[in-house]
């Protein structure tokens, strides 16, 4: 039997960065995977629908080439050339994870992982021992039961990447990140799109100003937004499919060529032995303290599959945090608090800490800031005016509780608020540290002077 210090459970972006980590801490470390190295993050997931999404992007600025003074005769696309991009862009980075682990001398154990007791991996049928295991097994769409998928006409995400025809009409299940960037794409390449959201607002974890203008910004470029809604039963019997959906108003049937399911995502740990070792979960959670180690000794969980945020870059953070752990370094707990989340339709979002209802039920006294991309020199330059950067300060402190920003590139910008509120930075210190002029960032500036009542371009 192969025996190691570290082995990883899976190969997404938790699994093999840990590994990696673990690896240039000096363990002898294993990975396991049943698919591809990258998991569904490089290979269906983060990766790929950015790809789409930038043809999407590119599609649009073709379509719109006389606002910026060129002429494009008759503009088209090629969705199975789309697709097909997509695809490349997420084998090549599977590859170039599969450098990485040659490069860092991990080895990977390919096939289906379950651990057992002894610290003991059984992969089809070969068993490998190691000092600690690191379960990273990540997650799965998830199904309604009014909503089951068969993959054809109800689909999950990692169907939507692949169609082999590009549907006419389609109905979006959930306005959450999935949800919303799917419907951005497929929408932009010509196909008539329903959102059906269940909460009272799209984006719904969002403050509740970039929920109002991403639904602006959406209805705007075609998409039908139901909010308060409620899909009850699909009949795909028919040539297309029926769905019907419950509103306050009462019942709609909606028709459509596709469903795409993206109510959220399940935990990926049914039969992989959690069971037989007596690791304790609650609900599909894997129970863990705050350094990630579970009820039985020996054995971890990060991503995915424990109680934090479901983001690809959480994953990873926990993971590092685990290995140096293990290595005996001096870790701090991770700040789930200071977690940013994007979200890649266009216009995009980004944002992190409270936003400002979360900050008035906490019964703080806050002060406010708001820059509308329609004052940036860089926005106008660039034709993309839609969407603001909004700000949140304790007025008493000086705290910065919160930042949310939609419009073009910000997923590129929310690392400065992300950054200011580890370093504790203050309100005055963000208007003090010069701004580049014209950039979308400089809105983070002119939003903290607004909330402090000396913005200069309003």
């Amino acid at each position: 039997m192969s025996k190691y210090d570290i082995i990883v459970l899976g190969s997404g972006p938790g699994g093999y960065v840990t590994a990696i980590r673990a690896s240039q801490l000096g363990f002898k470390t294993a990975v396991v995977e049943k698919e591809s190295l990258g998991g569904v993050c490089l290979n269906w997931g983060c990766i790929p629908t950015k790809a789409l999404l930038k043809s999407a992007q590119v599609f649009e600025y073709l379509k719109h080439a006389e606002d910026y003074g060129l002429k494009v005769k008759d503009a088209e696309h090629d969705f199975d050339a789309v697709v097909k991009r997509s695809r490349g862009v997420a084998d090549g980075m599977s590859n170039g994870v599969k450098f990485l682990m040659k490069k860092n001398k991990i080895d990977v154990i390919e096939g289906y992982g379950k651990v057992k007791p002894g610290k003991i991996i059984d992969v089809d049928g070969k068993e490998y021992a190691a000092d600690h295991i690191i379960i990273a097994t990540g997650a799965r769409s998830r199904e309604l039961p009014s909503l089951p998928q068969d993959g054809k006409k109800v689909i999950g995400y990692r169907q939507a990447m692949t169609l082999e025809k590009q549907p006419k009409k389609m109905i979006v299940v959930g306005s959450g990140a999935i949800g919303v960037e799917f419907a951005y794409f497929y929408n932009s390449m010509g196909t008539e799109v329903t959102i059906v959201e269940y909460m009272p607002k799209i984006v719904p974890v969002e403050d509740d100003e970039v929920s109002k203008q991403l639904e602006r910004s959406f209805k705007k470029s075609g998409i039908k937004i139901m909010t308060s809604a409620e899909v009850t039963s699909v009949d795909t019997s028919g040539e297309g499919v029926k769905a019907t959906v419950k509103t306050k108003k009462g019942e709609e049937v909606l028709e459509a060529d596709i469903v795409l399911s993206a109510v959220g995502i399940k935990s990926n740990i049914e039969n992989i032995g959690l069971e037989d070792v007596g690791i304790a979960v609650d609900r599909d959670k894997i129970l863990v303290n705050d350094y990630y180690q579970t009820n039985i000794p020996g054995y971890y969980a990060i991503g995915d599959v424990t109680p934090g945020q479901a983001l690809a870059h959480v994953a990873s953070a926990e993971g590092i945090l685990c290995v140096e752990k293990i290595a005996g370094q001096h870790v701090e707990a991770l700040d789930y608090g200071n977690i940013p989340g994007c979200t890649y339709c266009s216009p995009e979002i980004a944002s992190v800490g409270l936003t400002e209802a979360q900050a008035k039920e906490q019964g703080l006294d806050v002060r406010i800031g708001k820059f509308p991309f329609s004052a940036s020199g860089k926005a106008s330059a660039g034709g993309n005016k839609d969407g603001f950067v909004k700000v949140i300060f304790d007025a008493k402190y000086g705290e910065w509780l919160g930042c949310h920003m939609i419009g073009a590139g910000v997923t590129d910008m929310i690392a400065e608020a992300v950054l200011g509120r580890k370093l504790e930075t203050t309100g005055h210190e963000v208007l003090k540290a010069v701004h580049p002029h014209p950039t979308m960032s400089e809105a983070v500036m002119e939003a903290v002077a607004d909330a402090y009542d000396e913005v200069i371009h309003l």
